[in-house]
């Protein structure tokens, strides 16, 4: 209403007002916060912190509960199975070109490409995934190589006639093809480089050569050369069961006579065989050594040793978290008490403590890395490194503790306190410091990822080696990697421990800094 007609309202519109129109104050029915639920309540607000949060926490769970689901340790190599491709067996039987344990083959000359087609051929195995093959303007394969099936024979083994007889019933029990034919001894290729390589099952070109070309006949198609023996001889080994993959087991018809196929020569030691690796490896884990490993599927593959890479990374993981929150709360520990001590009482207490800290902090930390080292050189590294860390990881602690209770000891609070005689140990630890801990909890925060930063540093560039037993490290898989990321399709050693540290970095940054808004007293009861 205008401010000029006020004086001007009608009389028939003023009414005697009634004791029922008083209005009070409303009791209020909201139930008050605490400093844990203000503080609760501002952190979820921030989305980037909740989303860090939410990251720090998939992590966490990933270093606890991924050695959980996986047969494989950090002590665990297989040299054969280097480089294997990451593989889920999910991608793998949908036929998804991702994460299927293959790796592209691009230029590949015509002899490579029919020794990964012979390979495939006899084994029954996609070692040529699909067995789609392109070929360039300039004569090339290209086809996706399965890393997996290719390790294919590798060169002859030699067994005891023990293995042997056991791998015989093993095969008769479960239908698994173990051995195969072998090829005789003078037949083979004459280059030492080529005479035990069990791959070579075929008829070739020419046999003194250096690379090796597979003879085909008429119709374009790999000649087998296995040692075929008369009934009744006795210098084969030939197998008590039926093959899966090879024609003829029951005996091949030649001149009207019955010849059979020999799975092992008799050498000095044993029995020379050839076994396809994929199936020997089944059997040895499941037989012999009865693990847990029931198939060799690595799910972010193996180094270039034959490494398991999700197991390394987990243990790795779990390793530096837990090394981390040590040295965190230990540093928190005695930095509160020191920084305390140091910021409460000022004067001659504060400069004495104030140099002796200038003094320790000076030291370089590779320095007291090195002389531990030095003096330590038959101690567990895992202890060098975290008295090292611990040597002046506190005194930043320290100084930040000092710092809040200089804000905040001539606090009109603190002086009544202190007027009305509270001890001085109720004034650091009741007012000041509960108003200091916003700061403290985020500095915390961000020592954990400093510290995992520092030790990941230490161990890549191998001043600390953390290669014990199960015990491993991140920077460790990262160093291992960065020699293979020249090689093809390898890139994936060092793509997943960098992943994992580069978002714990930047989760840890986005949650140290909702931390510090939320327990920050000032903040207290706004909407922000």
């Amino acid at each position: 209403m205008d401010m000029k007609n006020i004086n001007n309202i009608p009389l028939e519109k003023l009414r005697l007002a009634n004791r029922s129109d008083t209005s009070h104050d409303k009791k209020l029915e909201t139930k008050p916060l605490t400093y844990m639920q203000d503080a609760f309540r501002r952190f979820c607000k921030n989305k980037g912190a909740v989303v860090g949060g939410i990251v720090i926490s998939f992590l966490v769970l990933f270093a606890l509960l991924a050695p959980l689901f996986t047969p494989f340790q950090p002590i665990y190599n297989d040299q054969t199975y280097a480089f294997a491709a990451p593989k889920n067996k999910i991608f793998y039987n949908l036929g998804i070109d991702f994460w299927d344990g293959c790796r592209e083959k691009e230029g590949v000359g015509y002899v490579a490409y029919l020794k990964d087609l012979a390979l495939g051929l006899e084994t029954g195995r996609e070692v040529i995934k699909d067995g789609e093959v392109e070929i360039d303007e300039n004569g090339n394969y290209n086809y996706r190589y399965d890393t997996y099936y290719g390790v294919g024979f590798g060169k002859y083994k030699i067994i005891s006639k023990e293995e042997y007889e056991a791998i015989q019933a093993y095969q008769n029990e479960t239908g698994r093809q173990v051995l195969y034919p072998i090829v005789k001894y003078s037949d083979r290729p004459t280059q030492e480089k080529n005479k035990y390589d069990a791959n070579i099952y075929y008829v070739t070109e020419n046999p003194k050569a250096q690379t090796i070309r597979p003879k085909l006949d008429k119709d374009g198609n790999i000649q087998v050369n296995y040692w075929k023996y008369e009934e009744g001889e006795k210098s084969g080994l030939r197998a008590d069961y039926n093959s899966l993959r090879i024609e003829g087991e029951d005996g091949v018809q030649e001149n009207g006579k019955t010849y059979y196929y020999a799975y092992g020569r008799k050498v000095d030691g044993g029995i020379e065989v050839r076994t396809e690796y994929y199936e020997y490896y089944i059997y040895q884990h499941t037989q012999v050594k009865k693990d847990g490993i029931t198939e060799p599927v690595f799910w972010f593959g193996t180094t270039s040793t034959g490494k398991d890479i999700f197991a390394c990374l987990s243990y790795g993981a779990r390793f530096s978290f837990v090394f981390a929150i040590i040295v965190a709360v230990v540093n928190l520990v005695v930095g509160v008490i020191w920084g305390s001590i140091s910021g409460y009482y000022g004067g001659k207490i504060d400069l004495a403590m104030e140099r002796f800290c200038e003094i320790l902090g000076s030291v370089p930390t590779m320095i007291v890395i090195t002389l531990l080292k030095y003096h330590m050189g038959t101690t567990s590294q895992v202890i060098v490194l975290l008295i090292a860390f611990f040597a002046t990881g506190w005194i930043g602690m320290a100084g930040r503790t000092r710092m809040q209770f200089y804000r905040f000891k001539n606090q009109e609070y603190v002086l009544t306190a202190r007027t009305l005689g509270a001890r001085d140990r109720r004034i650091m630890f009741k007012h000041i410091f509960p108003n200091a801990i916003g700061t403290l909890v985020t500095s915390c925060a961000l020592v954990i990822p400093s510290m995992i930063y520092s030790e990941t540093s230490l161990s890549y560039l191998g001043i600390i080696n953390l290669e014990s037993g199960n015990t491993t490290s991140v920077g460790t898989l990262i160093a291992a990697g960065q020699q293979s990321l020249m090689k093809d399709g390898s890139a994936y050693i060092t793509f997943f421990p960098c992943a994992f540290l580069v978002l714990l970095m930047l989760s840890f940054n986005l949650f140290g800094n909702g931390l510090r808004d939320a327990f920050n007293p000032s903040l207290r009861g706004t909407e922000g």
